[in-house]
């Protein structure tokens, strides 16, 4: 038997209606991960108030979202954007592309609320393995968001290199998921400047994903970078840099 897909179309008023029950929703779920055990259920919470607010936000470019195919479709807004850039350049027409590659730089705002969404995590839940199923979840949504739309990979090694703690988490998630975003300097001070140790881990594991692309000078260096680091009691990064430093000799002996 098969069922048909409801399609809701967004309006202002189910905008509205979406940031309010999102706030609500993300409210809730970062008060149960503090107050109560249930840290599955409150991870959830969670993550469906942040997608809410996610709706909320982008309502103008989502074309529809599917109940049943749990489909939700968007418009590549700054793909088509860095295209027409691209077109204007080549004809010399410097300010048109200039002005599109400035508004393609400001759709990378639709991951600002997942940076905002990984801060109140990290403020308001404490320490525990509930909180960090909590950031991972929002780190997965960055991800999604990266697999879905086109983004300046400028604009976002400009979050990993300048922005805050939470936008520097974002840009990690979003290079991980699409490796036209990669940016190997930025990678490599995130791992040897690291903010916080959630923040080096996932900048390890993007590294672990980059190592067997890198050149031998790139490739050398990070090596030397790892091997710096002192990870204490944290297996997790323990592991993803030995995992680095097998791909990086494995390739020398290659050679």
């Amino acid at each position: 038997m098969t069922t048909s897909a409801a399609t809701v179309r967004f309006t202002p008023a189910l905008q509205a209606f979406a940031a309010l029950l999102g706030a609500g929703s993300f409210g809730v779920g970062a008060f149960a991960v503090f107050a109560t055990q249930n840290g599955t259920g409150a991870a959830a919470l969670i993550v469906f108030g942040g997608v809410l607010l996610l709706l909320a936000l982008l309502g103008s470019r989502i074309e529809s979202l599917e109940f049943g195919g749990a489909t939700l479709r968007m418009r590549a807004d700054a793909a088509e954007r860095f295209a027409l850039a691209e077109e204007s350049e080549r004809r010399g027409d410097m300010a048109t592309a200039n002005e599109l590659r400035a508004e393609a730089r400001t759709l990378l705002e639709a991951a600002r609320p997942i940076a905002a969404d990984y801060g109140s995590v990290r403020r308001s839940v404490r320490p525990s393995a509930s909180r960090i199923r909590a950031m991972e979840e929002v780190v997965a949504r960055a991800r999604r968001l990266a697999q879905e739309e086109s983004f300046e990979p400028a604009e976002v090694s400009r979050w990993l290199r300048e922005g805050t703690d939470e936008e520097r988490i974002t840009a990690l998630a979003m290079m991980q998921a699409s490796p036209e975003l990669w940016d190997f300097e930025a990678v490599l001070a995130a791992i040897t400047h690291a903010h916080t140790p959630f923040e080096q881990y996932h900048a390890i594991r993007l590294a672990a994903q980059m190592a067997e692309l890198l050149d031998a000078d790139q490739a050398g260096r990070l090596a030397e970078g790892v091997e710096a680091q002192r990870f204490g009691p944290d297996a997790d990064r323990e592991l993803l840099g030995e995992e680095i430093l097998r791909k990086v000799r494995g390739r020398s002996h290659e050679r």
